[in-house]
């Protein structure tokens, strides 16, 4: 016996309503074991491999790639054998329910691996590609489910798949319906002409596309906004000599050691200048008025990515060494390149030290982090003339520019951390000694 189950889009965590179906991995037809990785969706925070529940047949996908599904919505029908759902609902009580970050029990959720499937529900998988007449039912007999459309071709599948082409909506003009490339190409080629009757924007221009904001954007869109709105913000800076800065890093390598990146020993006077200002490492409670100090210091990383600018923290940033901070930087970039931050590192700093140095350019007036209350920003080193004790030299230069909440502080203590940040760019053997 077997029946058709729907998967509804889980709790991902931190409260979110909603995540975008990024890419799916399975396609109608195709069998899946529990556990096996069926889509990957993107929330605000971060984009996440969801696991299948049940093992059986993919009956249908809720929804194309690229859209938006609420949680607690359908997101695939299964058709599985009943013995393996029996399978699912006993494991499920028994507390050993899927590996999904934010889904499923504290034990899984804490461990991050993905349990292996048990032999019983990866025998019936089996079982199901090798008789599925007999054991699982056929998409086109699972209630509610799209039919099957009729393509052989692996590269037609591909070709649609490419050109988000919905195969359930094409009429085959091969024998017995079959859908051929020539159906797939037609389809790309409705797509891409101009819609009859594009209205004219305001500017006379007619539009070129129009992209979905995606969870990612809405949730930076809203931090930032909030910061301008709430945030009464005021920015200082400095030119810095960093030549001496530059010798120390080159000083540290050996041919066996690279030692800590020229980030890493940024990091470490940042940390140790809030040491010196806890003010700047803070938040204003606007509910109690009160301005809170941190104990401590996770240290937020701006970093771009293909998905936008994220900002990772260095937790407990103020017990590492400059060794620890650059092994822990690496793995942050690592993680958020590939799109695998969790959500407490997305969410935990308490200051931000933002490189844009690493864009080409001199300086900017950053937003502040809310609900930080300050971030530091660090321009391109190069080559500039500069005086040394009275002589004009060539010197490797940059600019920190420091944005605060001028709640938390007045400019005096601003202009505190940002010259003592300063002064160990300047002289960093001086301030390494004393840390």
């Amino acid at each position: 016996m077997s029946s058709t189950q729907t998967f509804l889009l889980p709790d991902l965590g931190e409260g979110l309503t909603e995540a975008e179906i990024v890419r799916w991995l399975v396609e109608v037809g195709d069998v899946v074991a529990v556990d096996a990785p069926i889509a990957e969706v993107e929330t605000a925070k971060s984009i996440v491999e969801v696991p299948s529940p049940y093992a059986g047949v993919v009956a249908e996908l809720h929804g194309p790639a690229g859209s938006t599904i609420d949680v607690g919505k359908p997101l695939i029908t299964i058709g599985v054998l009943a013995a393996a759902a029996e399978t699912y609902r006993e494991e499920e009580k028994a507390g050993s329910g899927n590996v999904l970050i934010g889904y499923g029990t504290p034990e899984s959720a804490g461990s991050g691996r993905r349990r292996r499937p048990s032999s019983t529900a990866a025998a019936h998988a089996g079982a199901a590609v090798a008789a599925p007449s007999a054991a699982v039912p056929t998409p086109t007999s699972a209630p509610k489910a799209r039919a099957v459309p009729l393509v052989i071709s692996p590269l037609v599948r591909r070709l649609a798949r490419d050109a988000e082409i919905d195969l359930h909506v094409l009429a085959g003009s091969g024998a017995g319906g079959l859908i051929v490339r020539r159906d797939v190409e037609a389809a790309i080629s409705q797509k891409t002409e101009k819609p009859v009757g594009v209205e004219e924007t305001r500017t006379g221009l007619t539009e070129l596309r129009r992209i979905p904001v995606s969870g990612f954007r809405k949730a930076v869109a809203t931090t930032l906004s909030r910061s301008r709105r709430e945030i009464p913000e005021a920015t200082t800076w400095v030119d810095v000599d960093a030549t001496a800065l530059l010798e120390v890093r080159e000083s540290m390598r050996t041919a066996t050691d690279a030692g800590p990146g020229l980030l890493a020993l940024m990091a470490r006077f940042v940390v140790a200048g809030l040491k010196k200002y806890p003010e700047l490492n803070g938040f204003v409670d606007t509910e109690r008025d009160e301005l809170v100090q941190y104990d401590g210091v996770n240290l937020g990383l701006a970093a771009q990515t293909e998905r936008g600018l994220v900002v990772p923290a260095v937790v407990d940033a103020h017990l590492l060494t400059a060794r620890g901070l650059d092994q822990e930087i690496r793995r942050l970039t690592t993680s958020a390149r590939d799109g695998k931050l969790t959500s407490h590192e997305l969410t935990c700093g308490s200051f931000t030290l933002n490189n844009y140095g690493s864009f080409g350019v001199d300086g900017s007036a950053a937003i502040i982090n809310h609900p930080q209350v300050a971030i530091l920003g660090v321009g391109r080193i190069i080559d500039r003339p500069w005086v040394v004790d009275g002589q004009l030299a060539v010197r490797k230069l940059t600019q920190l520019s420091l944005v605060f909440d001028h709640r938390v502080c007045d400019g005096g203590t601003a202009a505190g951390f940002l010259r003592f940040v300063a002064y160990a760019f300047e002289s960093p053997t001086s301030v390494l000694a004393d840390l």
